[in-house]
């Protein structure tokens, strides 16, 4: 049981993840003469692609060398997002005084809420499991997949010739050159879910998504975080105003946070691992674990990409064109390995673009796509679209209308009032090139603005439609009131006063 090692700690549910997505005593298909697709990676992209293209009938090859369902499943959104929902439960216990209800004690078992998430992702790893995989027709090979020539891919000692084939690969945490960090030792999106007690103090290295996610969780979880981050701005991608939201929220959870530092070396000690930062003044921080989440890189190693003759980049993954064809036209990317914005949602996307251009002469471009996204602290940042910061960087004119939670009345009754509704449209029109949302279910809010974006809806349409009402969706109507509002100008508002004299 190989990969079992990999899967800590061996419990019963994790046995039964490993089962699903890695059963031990699989053995490899035989050999088709010919694939009309083989995909290289089973993550979200490649089981997208295989699962689709075998669907519509194709005779597809699907080879993964470690545990199907990839990040997504095994260390990332699913178990995060499982880490949250615990730690929110606390916060909700910790403020229940404030809606009325007697206050009760507020402190996580930890290794239970660990516990729940191996139970969980247990059973929702059936969906990627392997036996799903062959009943949908797909040829199933487990081992480390090469290019052996333009087009064939030897895995186990045995050569799937394809007429089409895709990467994806994915990605994997990048490591900070940061003296003496590996010799301390730390965690990554890729063990700290193997975790079953709580550490009492936690260093996150890095502000992004996963950072910021995992730092309020655990902090919330019962842990004494500091989140550190070399730039001044935590999501350094996101509205400023949504990142100094998120920051009064951390305040307040009581995490320590440092902007502008660097983390000059790291040094193990008596007292824990010592961090050595600058700030403005340098300073030593001693914690028990170091989780780093400072970016991903492409898994483009060990692929044989150059005999496939496909171009790639160690940082920047395979290139592709705009129909995520590589520089072999035989082979396609998906996914982490060749996308920018690395999100499941992307590499779904992906995947259907690839489906239809590698075997269907498709002409999908993946500069089409809208591509929202969200960040899951409490509250939430969702964003489609521009922001007022990339228009301007672009030349592009815009008009924002922007409403504070705290007008609607769902989000006061909540107690959820801290966020906002702020949408960008193109100066003198209502159609609409970005938005985000902070509201505590903003990645719930955000679709309705991107299926105006990709269905030409501007707001002039959202502001006839009728949204329920105690909602907090009601802020998008109430951006797009605002905007029906900007068009009464001082002309036509005088006009309209004339005409209702008149007809006194």
């Amino acid at each position: 049981m190989a990969e079992f090692g990999r899967v800590l700690p061996r419990d019963a549910h994790n046995e039964a993840l490993v089962a699903n997505v890695h059963p031990p005593a699989w053995a490899n298909p035989a050999l088709a003469p010919r694939y009309n697709l083989v995909v290289l990676g089973a993550g979200t992209a490649g089981l997208v692609t295989a699962l689709g293209a075998a669907g519509l009938g194709a005779k597809v090859a699907l080879v993964e060398r470690h545990l199907l369902g990839g990040d997504c499943l095994n260390v990332g959104c699913v178990p995060s997002k499982c880490l949250i929902r615990s730690s929110r439960v606390v916060a909700d216990l910790r403020d229940a005084e404030a809606y009325g209800v007697q206050k009760v004690a507020a402190e996580a078992d930890f290794p239970a809420v660990m516990e729940r998430m191996r139970r969980l992702r247990s059973r929702i790893s059936l969906h990627d499991s392997a036996e799903r995989v062959r009943s949908l027709g797909v040829d199933l090979f487990f081992g480390q997949g090469r290019f052996v020539s333009e087009d064939a891919i030897e895995v186990e000692g045995r050569v799937l010739r394809f007429r089409k084939a895709v990467i994806a690969t994915g990605a994997r945490a990048v490591n900070p050159p940061v003296p003496g960090l590996v010799e301390a030792g730390f965690l990554t999106n890729e063990t700290v879910f193997s975790l079953t007690e709580r550490p009492r103090r936690l260093a996150v290295f890095g502000a992004g998504p996963l950072g910021c996610e995992l730092a309020q969780a655990f902090r919330r979880l019962g842990s004494e975080v500091t989140i550190i981050e070399r730039h001044g701005q935590f999501l350094g991608r996101e509205d400023p105003d949504a990142a100094r939201i998120l920051a009064d929220s951390f305040r307040r959870d009581g995490i320590r946070m440092l902007l502008n530092t660097e983390v000059q070396s790291v040094e193990r000690s008596a007292a824990g691992k010592l961090l050595h930062a600058v700030t403005d003044v340098p300073e030593v921080i001693a914690v028990d674990e170091i989780l780093v989440g400072v970016g991903r890189a492409p898994n483009v190693e060990d692929l044989g990409l150059e005999k496939a003759g496909v171009g790639f980049d160690s940082r920047a993954g395979v290139a592709v064109n705009d129909r995520l064809q590589t520089t072999n036209p035989r082979i396609y990317a998906a996914g982490d390995v060749c996308l920018r914005h690395k999100f499941t949602h992307t590499a779904d996307a992906s995947a259907r673009i690839v489906i239809q251009n590698a075997l269907f002469w498709g002409r999908k471009r993946l500069s089409a796509l809208t591509v929202p996204w969200c960040t899951y602290t409490d509250p939430e940042i969702a964003h489609v679209g521009l922001c007022e910061r990339d228009a301007e960087e672009q030349g592009i004119a815009v008009a924002t209308f922007s409403v504070p939670l705290d007008d609607v009345d769902r989000a006061v009754l909540d107690g959820e009032s801290e966020g906002f509704v702020k949408i960008q449209v193109r100066k003198g029109t209502d159609r609409i090139i970005g938005a985000t949302i902070v509201a505590r279910h903003a990645g719930e809010m955000i679709s309705e603005i991107s299926l105006a974006m990709v269905g030409g809806l501007g707001l002039r349409t959202i502001a006839a439609v009728i949204h329920p009402y105690p909602t907090q969706a009601e802020g998008i109507k109430r951006a797009a009131d605002a905007f029906n509002r900007s068009r009464l100008t001082p002309f036509w508002k005088n006009l309209f006063a004339r005409i209702m004299a008149w007809q006194r």
